[in-house]
């Protein structure tokens, strides 16, 4: 057995890095990032106000100005706190390392979001999956039963979710709030694709965090997720958050974009109508031949069920179009394929080369 064999824990030593697929000359639909870059009218503005940062200087602890800026452009209710974070992945990690001691539960309706599991099992912590009903709604009696017998410390509720794109009801969110024994968190990663958040309701209930990022609204580049809960679930949480852990250039970046959030939400919007357009495309294939199931979404992505899933995706990539096989992630997304909503020529180049693919395979 080696030095490192015998240092490194062997449960790290068992997994393996997280996997980037390789997207270089690809259409890249598989990482839900907004196709659409920041506006080329605010370039130049943009770099103009990144000279001026201070890089010899660390960043200011609490971010005040960014967080004035957010504030002026959200939902945050006043007495809410607001922690930062190197993107919402990050903030998933310490909200855990804050709340579980080894053996700790933590829970979530599954097939969502792996980091969830992923961080639990850095912390020792035990990661608890309830299966979603197959439509990928909410299997509440089953979440319901778990956390009675589990008494998890943390449920992470995806809203909508990842990789399905389904959208809980809000009315089912506070059924399992109340049930908690712990934390809930409400992720909103999607929230700006989903005309729906429980942001207003944070305060209403004593065990409720609502976590946010900018990186789907196209700054995933800068990498800046943010939470907001009471004052008290904030403190603790930011005990264990690394100092200057959000870095100045980021600051800088998502301030200036807020001065200019309105152009991001024109984007999202178009991002909104695309995303009707492809669900139409998607369902149009379908033929006595084919059965292609396409589920509703929330987000800016599409989750879409079809014979041959593996060889579709192998196919596709080998005409440059990069999307996401989730078939072996869970038992109910065998045969699922999701794509990121893009532009007009991108989603269109996706579907030929779809529509090609289809017919070779039938042959």
């Amino acid at each position: 057995m080696s030095l490192m064999q015998k240092t490194v824990r062997t449960d790290v030593q068992a997994t393996q890095a997280y996997v980037v697929a390789p997207a270089q000359g690809m259409v890249k639909l598989d990482a839900m990032e907004n196709p659409q870059g920041m506006p080329a009218a605010l370039q130049d503005a943009l770099a103009e106000a990144l000279k001026t940062v201070a890089l010899n200087r660390y960043p200011e602890p609490k971010a005040a100005a960014l967080e004035a800026a957010l504030r002026a452009h959200s939902d945050i209710p006043k007495a809410a706190q607001v922690l930062f974070g190197n993107g919402s992945d990050e903030l998933i990690d310490l909200i855990i390392r804050a709340c579980c001691m080894p053996g700790d539960v933590v829970m979530s309706p599954v097939p969502t979001f792996v980091m969830y599991a992923v961080y639990s099992q850095w912390s020792h912590a035990q990661f608890v999956g309830v299966d979603l009903n197959p439509d990928f709604t909410l299997n509440m009696p089953a979440l319901l039963k778990a956390m009675s017998t589990h008494q998890p410390k943390v449920v992470f509720l995806a809203y909508p979710n990842n990789p399905t794109g389904v959208a809980l009801r809000e009315a089912e969110i506070v059924q399992v709030v109340k049930a908690a024994p712990g934390l809930v968190v409400v992720d909103e990663a999607y929230e700006a694709f989903a005309d729906a958040s429980f942001m207003s309701r944070v305060l209403e209930f004593p065990n409720v965090l609502v976590l946010r990022t900018f990186s789907k609204l196209g700054l995933a580049g800068v990498r800046l997720g943010y939470a907001v809960a009471s004052s008290a679930w904030a403190e603790q949480i930011d005990k264990v958050r690394p100092p200057y852990n959000v870095n100045v250039l980021t600051r800088t970046a998502v301030e200036f974009a807020l001065t200019h959030f309105e152009a991001f939400e024109a984007q999202a919007a178009q991002l909104k109508a695309n995303r009707e357009t492809l669900r139409e495309a998607l369902q149009s294939l379908r033929n006595p031949q084919l059965v292609v199931e396409v589920f509703d979404s929330c987000a800016n992505f599409l989750l879409f069920r079809l014979p041959n899933a593996w060889e579709v995706f192998e196919g596709l990539k080998k005409k440059g179009i990069l999307i996401k096989y989730v078939g072996k992630a869970h038992p109910l997304l065998a045969d699922c394929l999701r794509v990121t909503v893009s532009t007009d020529h991108e989603n269109q180049q996706f579907l030929d080369a779809l529509k090609q693919t289809l017919a070779e395979l039938a042959q």
